[in-house]
């Protein structure tokens, strides 16, 4: 891409963010762009084009580096500052080792260094750190899109292809069986904007041919999609029957394939859960053996001098526990969702727009349950503030308040979804079975509607049948209505099944064909959704196990272990033991706060192997409430 190319690119797309963006993109491109076309970033380029960033090459590498160097500046004025502030003797000693360390330098003797020079020093090499590894974050970031990209590709492409098969039955051409898919996004993720892409290549060089080689040369999916891409380029030349057929078998390939990767990530989950309770129990045993310790160990309790204010060893080494276990909690609950089998998409709720409609949705949209939730959550945390409460338990239980009422929102929505899941697989069955003996679809949808009770479904169902027999003077509507019912409906379910009719039908297809192939795709579908709910239970179970296993060992050990040593140390003749080691109010404090970063890490385990973010809420906040009710019931906050 030439300078000029990358402009206007730049220029093209930073218009759409507001001239303030394009001022900016222009000025960096300006001063950071040479970057672009040096050697050390053409890995970068090839990451690059199988991303969808909406900006050119230059422009990101120019973004980067402006961002490299307020990373440099802001690590050295915080370096610097450091330095300057720590106590002499603590320079001195890291001083020291250094020179110590460095072969060479340590037999060449060095006077004292003023304080300033050692700062300026510092200064100088956190910020050229942190330069370096902005740089290589802004590098490697490339090379998470394109990874989350082949990931998403390889989850949707075999939907996609099924769904191209039951276009292939019908009279569309390749192109614009292509540009369904590609304008059904929400179902077919970064599948349908490869097809888009190929779409607008195919636009602009004149050939779909060109277009869809192009995008299988630039895709991170080498492996799946870029294969497809260029045998379906293949079998459209060869005419509709044979493109029919490379679709059926290509379909069937692809489920095997992805039934192996399911299992694959299936294992991976396993281990994960393993790891998870390892990492989780070690940190709370830590704390317990170093409380037993310290009293053997008066070094674990001497005074260390930190930025926020003096510290001990053994406070230093608690708290970093705690930290840890929220650390492990996050990466293992956002790794349970990102190793979620293949295929197995979570709903994603958004908030209605206007104010007085999200209020409506507030029981039964966790999105607007989220924003209803907030004021309620630091209201009480201010009232128990005011009622004198720790800032532990305030921060806690205004948690718990805000988690609470929002995963509970969510379950109920999900006990709905799924209600509405297993009607809509009898729907398709019962409209299938009037479908093969000649009636209209809106006809059939109507019988149904009429004579079959779907439960959950009845209202959705009844609009479909309403709007199904509409027409106006533009012809028929049951496409809107397919897709109004989609909609209304709201699980990834619908969605995923519901569409393939509406496109098959516009394509011209038969009917009874798309029935057919619908019944086995929303049966299968249904039935791994139910495998994978079953499957997912077993690390439901691991968290809270974990959870509990964490607040029983601690309330043992503070109830029979604690007082013991605390009597031991405060024996004033056996000079081995610190009468300070033990402080029984101290000690339940910190254990209290280890607990509840534990409930905190395995609530968001369990909630994310159960249904997602919103159940990660509800977990951890009934987590937390009962390791406060456990602690106080006993007297340990």
């Amino acid at each position: 891409m030439t300078g000029a190319e990358a402009a206007g690119r730049s220029n093209a797309s930073s218009r759409r963010l507001g001239r303030p963006m394009a001022a900016l993109d222009r000025l960096l491109y300006a001063l950071f762009s040479r970057h672009a076309d040096g050697a050390r970033h053409d890995a970068d380029r090839k990451q690059y084009r199988g991303t969808d960033l909406q900006v050119s090459f230059g422009v990101y590498v120019a973004r980067v580096y402006a961002l490299s160097w307020v990373a440099f500046a802001a690590l050295a004025a915080a370096a610097f500052a450091v330095g300057m502030t720590v106590p002499a003797e603590r320079v001195a000693a890291v001083a020291a080792f250094v020179h110590d360390g460095l072969p060479v330098v340590n037999r060449v003797a060095v006077g004292g260094v003023p304080r300033v020079v050692l700062a300026a020093g510092g200064a100088a090499l956190a910020g050229a750190l942190g330069k370096r590894a902005t740089v290589a974050l802004g590098s490697r970031y490339l090379g998470w899109l394109a990874r989350s990209r082949r990931a998403n590709v390889r989850r949707t492409l075999p939907g996609a292809v099924r769904y191209l098969h039951a276009l292939s039955t019908g009279s569309d051409s390749p192109r614009t069986m292509l540009r369904k898919v590609a304008d059904n996004r929400s179902a077919y993720g970064d599948t349908a904007v490869a097809c888009r892409k190929a779409l607008n290549k195919a636009a602009l060089t004149g050939s779909l041919d060109e277009g869809l080689r192009i995008v299988a040369r630039d895709t991170p999916s080498r492996d799946t999609l870029a294969p497809f891409l260029l045998k379906f380029r293949e079998h459209a030349d060869q005419g509709a029957d044979e493109l029919a057929s490379y679709l059926r078998l290509e379909s069937r390939m692809l489920s095997h394939r992805q039934q192996r990767a399911r299992e694959q990530a299936e294992g991976f989950l396993e281990l994960l859960a393993e790891l998870f309770i390892v990492l989780l129990v070690l940190p709370a045993l830590l704390v317990i053996v170093l409380t037993v310790m310290s009293v053997l160990s008066p070094e674990l309790s001497a005074p260390v001098a930190t930025p926020v204010g003096t510290a001990t060893v053994r406070g230093l080494l608690v708290y970093g526990s705690a930290a840890f276990v929220l650390v492990v909690g996050a990466t293992a609950a956002w790794l349970v969702g990102a190793l979620r089998p293949p295929g197995q998409s979570l709903p994603r709720y958004r908030r209605p727009e206007g104010a007085l409609a999200t209020l409506r949705s507030v029981t039964t949209n966790p999105a607007s349950a989220t924003l209803a939730a907030t004021p309620l959550a630091v209201a009480v945390a201010g009232l128990l503030l005011a009622l004198a409460y720790d800032p532990v338990d305030v921060a806690v239980l205004g948690y718990a308040t805000f988690a609470v009422p929002v995963g509970l929102v969510a379950a109920r929505r999900a006990r709905i979804d799924d209600a509405k899941d297993r009607e809509i697989k009898d729907f398709v069955h019962a409209v299938s079975s009037h479908v093969s003996l000649g009636r209209p679809l809106s006809e059939a949808v109507a019988v149904v509607a009429r004579d079959v009770d779907l439960g959950a479904l009845d209202d959705d169902v009844a609009d479909l049948a309403f709007n199904a027999n509409l027409t106006t003077y533009d012809g028929d509507l049951r496409t809107a209505a397919l897709d109004r019912f989609v909609d209304r409906v709201g699980t990834p379910l619908a969605e995923q099944t519901m569409g393939l009719v509406t496109g098959a039908l516009e394509a011209g297809s038969d009917a009874e064909d798309v029935f057919d192939t619908l019944q086995t795709e929303v049966g299968r579908l249904y039935h791994e959704k139910k495998a994978l709910r079953n499957a997912m239970l077993v690390y439901v179970a691991v968290g809270w196990t974990t959870a509990l296993l964490i607040v029983g060992i601690v309330v043992a050990v503070d109830g029979y272990v604690i007082d013991g040593f605390a009597q031991l140390s405060a024996v004033g003749d056996v000079s081995t033991f610190d009468p300070n080691a033990i402080d029984p109010a101290r000690e339940r404090r910190r254990f209290y706060v280890v607990t509840q970063a534990t409930m905190l890490a395995s609530g968001w385990f369990a909630g994310m192997a159960s249904r997602g973010r919103y159940d990660a809420l509800l977990h951890s906040g009934l987590l937390v409430l009962v390791a406060y009710f456990v602690f106080a019931g006993v007297g340990m906050t």
